[in-house]
């Protein structure tokens, strides 16, 4: 009767099974936290200020009221759009710090 399993791998892939299956948990646990996590971004001297969480949701957006010029909506348009940017910027580099952690450095592209 043929054993079951890859010929030549043993208990090697039963190992590697199950510390995938661990690694994929820690990413569930790891996922969880960082949606409580924040970053924010600030631009213009802290003229516009954005908060995001772990899951790239903007969660608030302050702008100073002497940074409001009716004469000048480009500027403020350019403001909000560096700061919302920058503050995703830093979120996907705390969400891949964090769970590289976890993956030990691992590349693997679409998990997070």
């Amino acid at each position: 009767m043929a054993k079951k399993g890859f010929p030549g791998m043993g208990g090697n892939m039963n190992n590697m099974l199950k510390q995938v299956q661990k690694m994929q948990r820690d990413m569930e646990k790891m996922q969880g936290q960082l949606e409580e996590k924040e970053v924010e971004a600030s631009v213009g001297g802290g003229a516009v200020i954005v908060k995001v969480n772990g899951k790239k949701e903007i969660l608030d957006i302050a702008i100073k009221p002497e940074v409001v010029d009716p004469d000048d909506i480009e500027m403020l348009q350019d403001l909000v759009l560096t700061a919302v940017n920058e503050a995703l910027r830093s979120a996907d580099e705390m969400v891949n710090s964090q769970m590289s952690k976890v993956t030990g450095g691992l590349n693997l592209p679409g998990m997070f």
